[in-house]
Parts: structure tokens; C-alpha cells; sequence
């Protein structure tokens, strides 16, 4: 499947130039409901579900795509007001996980006998996954990533370019100032070929578009 990262310039140039994408941490992300999208009206209920939040962000990460990089709202809020980049992924469906949009809190079964929350597989699958309908804009698929703690980098993880992680192409943003051909000439030795455009804001419609104009490959003169 293709899917977009969409982030900063500078980011994106060092994502090409390192060939490897930064690993998001659940506490870091910018939902306070990640990980905790479930009904805790009871207060005995709320322990056990903070201290699976905890355990998942130390030994879990994560990489959010979306679908398209054609929404204006995701280069607004992820790509540094239309002036970042997309990254496009060719990467196998099995490795993605698509977010559940919901309207209302997950509920949960509850351990008759120790009146705790039953807190299996299905349920964390689901908190793993579930947003509110609101993000729906996102389009959003998620790459889950165990993390290796004995390769961390200044406390941050990192996940590699390779043959099921293949970097396809790179979209500058519409107020992106780089110029295009800097940009393919970072990917040019990429094995895979990438392909490189300038964006534009639609005329007809709230969509951001291919620069056609801009997006021309030009050809150097002898």
C-alpha cells in the first residue's frame, strides 16, 4: 500500500539523507486520548488501564501515515503550515494497521471474580487503534514497531529504509521553498525510483494538487 508521512522540510531531507524515519511514542502524540479511548467512569477502572498505557509506550512505537497527501488540514498541522514535505511508502498491507474512527468509548468486560478490567488482546488491538471521529481527516494507517532498547539514540528510535519500507516519492509542500531539483538529486541513488513533485493549492476546491508547471523535469543543455 502507498501511504504519506507528511513532516517538516529539514526533517524530510534528513529522513532521505539517513534513509530512516523517526519512531513516534504513544505519550508523545497529539491525542491525551492514545491509548486510553475506553469508558473509565469508573474510578476503579483507571489504574489498570494508565499502567497499560504505560507498559505499551516503553516497549511500543509507532509511524503515522495517511492515505493521501491531498488534504490541506494534514499539511497545516503536520508539515509546517504547507512549507514540509510527503513522503510516499510503498509498504506491505500486513504491516499496517488502519485507525478506528469512533463516536463513543470503547467498553470493556469486567473479571467477575477480581472485579478488574479484563484487559486482553482484543482490547488493547483496540485501544491501539481507536481515535475519535473527529481525526477522521487523517485517513489515517499506523506502522507498530516493537522498540529495541539497546538501539536508542538520544532517547529517541529510529526505523530503516529497506525492501518492505521503500521511500517511492516526495512531495513538496505548497509553500515549500526548496528548490525541486535539490531534492531529486538527494533520492537519485535511491535503488528505487522516486519521484519527485512540487504541490500546489487547488483553484476549484479545498485540496492540495500536483504543480504541474513546477513538477517538469528539466533537461540540462549540453
Amino acid at each position: 500500500m502507498r501511504v504519506y508521512y507528511l513532516t517538516g522540510a529539514q526533517y524530510a531531507l534528513s529522513n532521505i539523507a539517513l534513509r530512516r524515519i523517526k519512531i513516534s511514542r504513544f505519550a508523545d502524540l497529539n491525542d491525551p486520548f492514545e491509548l486510553l479511548g475506553v469508558d473509565l467512569t469508573n474510578k476503579a477502572h483507571r489504574p489498570a488501564f494508565r499502567a497499560t498505557k504505560r507498559e505499551i509506550n516503553e516497549n511500543r512505537g509507532l509511524i503515522c501515515f495517511s492515505k493521501s497527501w491531498k488534504n490541506p488540514l494534514l499539511w497545516g498541522h503536520y508539515a509546517e503550515k504547507h512549507t514540509g514535505m510527503a513522503l510516499g511508502f510503498d509498504i506491505p498491507d500486513e504491516l499496517l494497521a488502519s485507525v478506528i474512527y469512533a463516536t463513543d468509548l470503547i467498553k470493556f468486560k469486567i473479571n467477575q471474580k477480581t472485579k478488574k478490567p479484563m484487559i486482553n488482546e482484543k482490547i488493547i488491538d483496540e485501544l491501539l487503534r481507536t481515535k475519535f471521529s473527529d481525526w477522521a481527516y487523517e485517513n489515517e494507517m499506523r506502522l507498530f514497531v516493537r522498540l529495541d532498547h539497546d538501539k536508542v539514540e538520544s532517547g529517541m528510535y529510529f526505523y530503516p529504509f529497506s525492501q518492505k519500507f521503500v521511500l517511492r516519492e516526495v512531495i513538496l509542500g505548497p509553500r515549500c521553498e526548496l528548490p525541486i531539483d535539490g531534492v531529486r538529486n538527494h533520492v537519485s541513488n535511491f535503488s528505487a525510483e522516486v519521484e519527485v513533485i512540487k504541490s500546489r493549492i487547488a483553484f476549484s476546491r479545498f485540496e492540495v494538487l500536483k504543480n504541474k508547471v513546477a513538477s517538469r523535469v528539466r533537461v540540462k543543455s549540453k
